[in-house]
């Protein structure tokens, strides 16, 4: 127990200064880490989810420490290459027990972090490990490996709704990326500020920009409309928890888990809207040519790593052969999966080099 923090402040700093944490800097949003200096990796997205967090939670009035301790540890499971990294992670593993990115989170701040005389992981709080878990909502069906590993030694209550806190992250998570995969996308090029003033929420933006400022320089005329979409969106989702927290009156956390629904939301216009937003971002953006193209290179990577660590796994650096057994191939195939996970964007493309010229 620290002397001078609170259970949830030791969470947030064990959490900023792990090896999984460091790692995020040099993993990729939708570019490829190394192609551009201003598009946003894991980090810069982390910081910006735990900033929406702090001020959503703060100003509803609850805990700000876990809703930061959350939203800082909930991407520390993603493989190199984003999404794109995790597709074809799950399909290789799914032989083993599948993948998936929230499962590895708990994995590594459970077990794979080891730097503490007693005890492996991170040593989290019950509540900052149920909102990595359940942040985006109740876990049903199949889970997998990783998630049900964790579940059985701790109990996270997968069937409930996670904290406010915890679902704050969430929605904050969800603001960070919409605000900032339309600053990407624009300095990329494979849009432009004439599309999105024929979209909602950001249309309406660039309007108001346009007539408060009209004439104003190019990048400051975006970041003015952009950041009103930010506003927009966090002013929404306060005034949509305000309401609901006050008919719901609910007097503890426990009644905020049997809810069956969620009290952290956007509005259903605002939600709408944003539906909108994201679909074109999914064809312009996610799903354009040029992405497209990168997310086959970078998938053939993969598919080429996995299955020579399977077959090779003295190939892997000594430290992660102590524990290799050849025998169990159940055990090999995650063991392989821990470690191909945890590579950054740049560490994957020379190791691909190195092994396969």
């Amino acid at each position: 127990m620290s002397t001078f923090r609170s259970p949830f402040q030791r969470d947030r700093d064990r959490i900023i200064h792990c090896s999984a944490f460091r790692r995020l800097k040099h993993k990729t949003q939708v570019f490829v880490e190394h192609e551009g200096d201003y598009y946003r990796t894991r980090l810069t997205h982390t910081i910006e989810v735990a900033q929406v967090a702090r001020t959503l939670s703060g100003v509803l009035g609850l805990n700000t420490d876990l809703a930061e301790a959350v939203a800082l540890a909930h991407d520390l499971g993603h493989t190199p290459f984003g999404h794109t990294g995790e597709d074809a992670l799950a399909r290789l593993m799914a032989p083993y027990g599948g993948f998936d990115h929230n499962a590895q989170a708990l994995r590594i701040v459970t077990r794979l972090e080891r730097h503490y005389a007693d005890f492996d992981g991170l040593n989290l709080t019950w509540e900052t490990l149920e909102g990595i878990a359940k942040h985006n909502g109740p876990v049903d069906g199949d889970l997998p490996y990783a998630l049900a590993e964790v579940n059985a030694e701790w109990d996270l209550e997968l069937h409930t709704h996670a904290s406010a806190e915890a679902q704050v992250a969430a929605i904050a998570d969800d603001i960070a990326y919409s605000h900032h995969d339309l600053h990407d996308g624009l300095r990329s090029g494979l849009f432009d500020e004439n599309d999105l003033m024929e979209l909602p929420v950001t249309g309406p933006a660039f309007a108001e920009v346009d007539r408060l400022y009209p004439g104003l320089e190019k990048m400051r005329r975006r970041h003015e409309a952009l950041r009103r979409v930010f506003g927009r969106m966090v002013e929404d989702v306060i005034a949509v928890a305000k309401n609901r927290l006050e008919s719901a009156k609910p007097q503890s956390v426990e009644e905020i888990r049997a809810l069956g629904t969620t009290v952290i939301r956007f509005s259903k216009p605002l939600y709408q809207e944003l539906k909108a937003v994201r679909s074109f971002l999914f064809h312009r953006m996610y799903r354009a040519p040029s992405v497209m193209e990168e997310r086959a290179r970078v998938t053939a990577m993969l598919d080429d790593l996995f299955p020579l660590f399977m077959s090779r796994p003295d190939l892997l650096p000594a430290e992660w052969q102590a524990e290799v057994s050849r025998a169990d191939e159940l055990a090999l195939a995650r063991h392989v999966a821990d470690y191909v996970a945890g590579m950054t964007d740049r560490f994957a493309i020379q190791e691909h080099g190195r092994l396969f010229g």
